[in-house]
């Protein structure tokens, strides 16, 4: 069984894109210090240093650090004062790369901020969004549900 699923996987890694093949353990430092830099920024109010951090299409969508902090200060209060951050697994969807990051805001509520990265031309990687999701309750997918002891005619 293990045989058959490692070739499977062996078969797969060919289809992969680009982004996922030459993505290494050097990318994912750098997106996880570009994201804390970017919080840290957030918590001094530091508007310019926050918005250096953001990709030029973000940047572009904003114009001014000014109003990219204050719609983080009013739509992303999670992100903008976490009393804690962690780190979730990296995605990496085709091109994309989108890094989870669970964030506790003042009240004590956990959220999660996917953030989707962008590497620039020069290597480097920016924040191109951010998208805060309330936390959610799940739902065991198994549930007993009793049979009728008879079946109908």
């Amino acid at each position: 069984m293990l045989r058959h699923c490692l070739i499977g996987l062996a078969l797969a890694l060919p289809a992969w894109p680009a982004a996922a093949t030459a993505f290494n353990g050097a990318d994912m430092a750098e997106i996880r210090a570009v994201i804390n830099r970017q919080i840290e920024a957030f918590k001094r109010d530091d508007a310019r240093g926050a918005f250096a951090l953001a990709s030029p299409g973000v940047q572009q969508a904003f114009r001014t650090p000014e109003k990219f902090l204050d719609v983080v200060r009013v739509s992303y209060g999670a992100v903008y004062r976490p009393t804690a951050v962690a780190f979730l697994d990296l995605l990496v969807m085709g091109d994309d790369v989108v890094q989870p990051v669970q964030v506790t805001d003042r009240a004590g509520t956990h959220w999660v901020a996917y953030y989707a990265m962008q590497r620039q031309r020069d290597g480097s990687w920016k924040a191109n969004g951010c998208h805060l999701v309330h936390p959610v309750k799940t739902i065991p997918a198994v549930h007993r549900i009793p049979l009728p002891t008879t079946i109908p005619a």
